[in-house]
């Protein structure tokens, strides 16, 4: 059985985190012969955080990447040998499985790695020596000395390296509570390839760290499509919905199957989430449909539902501006402008005059952090359908068609959507 992680894009939202959950509930319950793993390759905000919590599930846990790691290929000790016992006891080992390192113990604690050079050169010595073997020694008493270990964290290539240059045929390998394999130059000859299903996004600087070592085996979306080659034919679910939950709602009805009260939850405040209680010009009907299905299986007034989602938003005059305009921020490059765009909803734009010119220096420390040329944020009023748009300097501002309220500062009413609405201004815009 193969484990394939399952994950949104980074800067995780509603949306990519449930549908991720739903869709492994789904592909657990369908292919017996896998175990599929919800994962989420970025920390949560506090306002998705808390309207996770609530949800009562396991939210699944933070991946920081999925590089090949010697945690992939380590080998565990399948015979333990003890370091006081004499040499003979190492024969039969041999004579069965011939490795070529083994580890030794010691009153039940790690010692070292045995390594066949040990023996070698300990029988050759003798033999130049005495002519002969004549005493069998303890199996401590002909061990060289000992290489530092690898960690089960390191990357792979990184550990080749280590070895590749090391006189010692294996390594001993180590977590954070010791001692827990080891790996030999066989280990490295073929670098090992996570399996991946990638929900809510498809393109790889969206995506986990690493994503260009493993294998995507399938594409789950609802955006445009900018997706990395594939070796091998996958399977792409991509639909111009209001959001991805809704395309794992229709496929459990593909494969005649009804998410239980738990999963139904999650993707509908996946859905509820991502088009704004069903306010948000990206809403078809289908998501209204899918919607009303998961609320009717979860047993929820959709509408009160969705406002008790929002009332857990945290306003963003207390947050830290960085860290807000960073928790749902998607970068595009267009005509040859790389472009940050985030968006935070609220339940009011009243205050935002108490908090605007600390989130435009937030803004530019964005921009400078991810070597953008332009950055800006859409606050978005889910309550009354009004959206405020932030800017970074940049010669495309004026171009944009929303009325300029100050430097910087522009009204959007009735916009909400990034992806249907301000994107295509935006690249309009620096197409100018």
């Amino acid at each position: 059985m193969s484990d394939i992680y399952i994950t949104g894009h980074q800067n995780p939202d509603l949306d990519s985190v449930c549908s991720a959950y739903g869709y492994a509930v789904l592909k657990n319950l369908i292919d017996k012969e896998n175990n599929y793993i919800p994962v989420r390759c970025g920390h949560l905000s506090n306002s998705t955080k808390s309207i996770l919590q609530s949800l009562n599930f396991k939210i699944p846990p933070y991946k920081r990447d999925i590089y090949p790691k010697v945690e992939d290929v380590y080998l565990k000790s399948e015979v333990p040998l003890d370091a006081e016992a004499p040499l003979n006891d190492v024969a039969e080992i041999y004579e069965e499985t011939n490795p070529s390192v083994m580890p030794v113990f010691k009153n039940g604690e790690f010692y070292g790695l045995l390594s066949v050079d040990d023996i070698t050169s300990w029988v050759m010595n003798e033999i130049s020596s005495k002519g002969n073997v004549e005493i069998i020694p303890a199996i401590k008493d002909i061990m060289s000395e000992q290489e530092p270990p690898v960690k089960v964290s390191d990357f792979f290539e990184e550990a080749k390296t280590k070895l590749s240059i090391s006189k010692k045929r294996g390594l001993a390998v180590y977590d954070d509570n010791g001692f827990v394999g080891f790996v030999t130059r066989r280990c490295f000859l073929k670098a090992p390839k996570h399996n991946v299903i990638l929900v809510d996004h498809n393109e790889q600087k969206q995506s986990i760290r690493g994503l260009e070592f493993a294998n995507i085996v399938e594409i789950i979306d609802h955006h445009r499509l900018d997706a990395m080659k594939t070796s091998l034919p996958i399977f792409i679910d991509a639909e111009p919905l209001g959001s991805t939950c809704t395309i794992v709602y229709r496929l459990f009805i593909r494969n005649e199957l009804r998410p239980d009260e738990v999963t139904a939850r999650v993707l509908l405040a996946g859905v509820i989430g991502d088009t704004l209680i069903l306010k948000s010009p990206t809403t078809t009907p289908e998501d209204v449909d899918a919607a009303n299905a998961l609320a009717k299986i979860c047993g929820v007034d959709l509408q009160e539902f969705g406002l008790s989602m929002f009332a857990r938003m945290e306003g963003l005059k207390t947050r830290d501006p960085e860290a807000a305009i960073s928790s749902d921020f998607k970068k595009y490059t267009e005509a040859g402008v790389r472009i940050g765009i985030g968006q935070c909803e609220v339940t009011t734009l009243h205050d935002i005059d108490d908090y605007k010119e600390a989130y435009l220096k937030g803004l530019e420390i964005v921009k400078t952090k991810n070597g953008l040329d332009w950055a800006v944020l859409m606050i978005t009023d889910v309550m009354k359908e009004h959206s405020v748009l932030l800017c970074t300097r940049h010669r495309a501002n004026k171009h944009l068609e929303y009325a300029n309220l100050e430097e910087g500062i522009y009204d959007m009413p009735g916009v909400m959507s990034r992806k249907k609405q301000l994107l295509p201004e935006i690249i309009h815009a620096v197409g100018i």
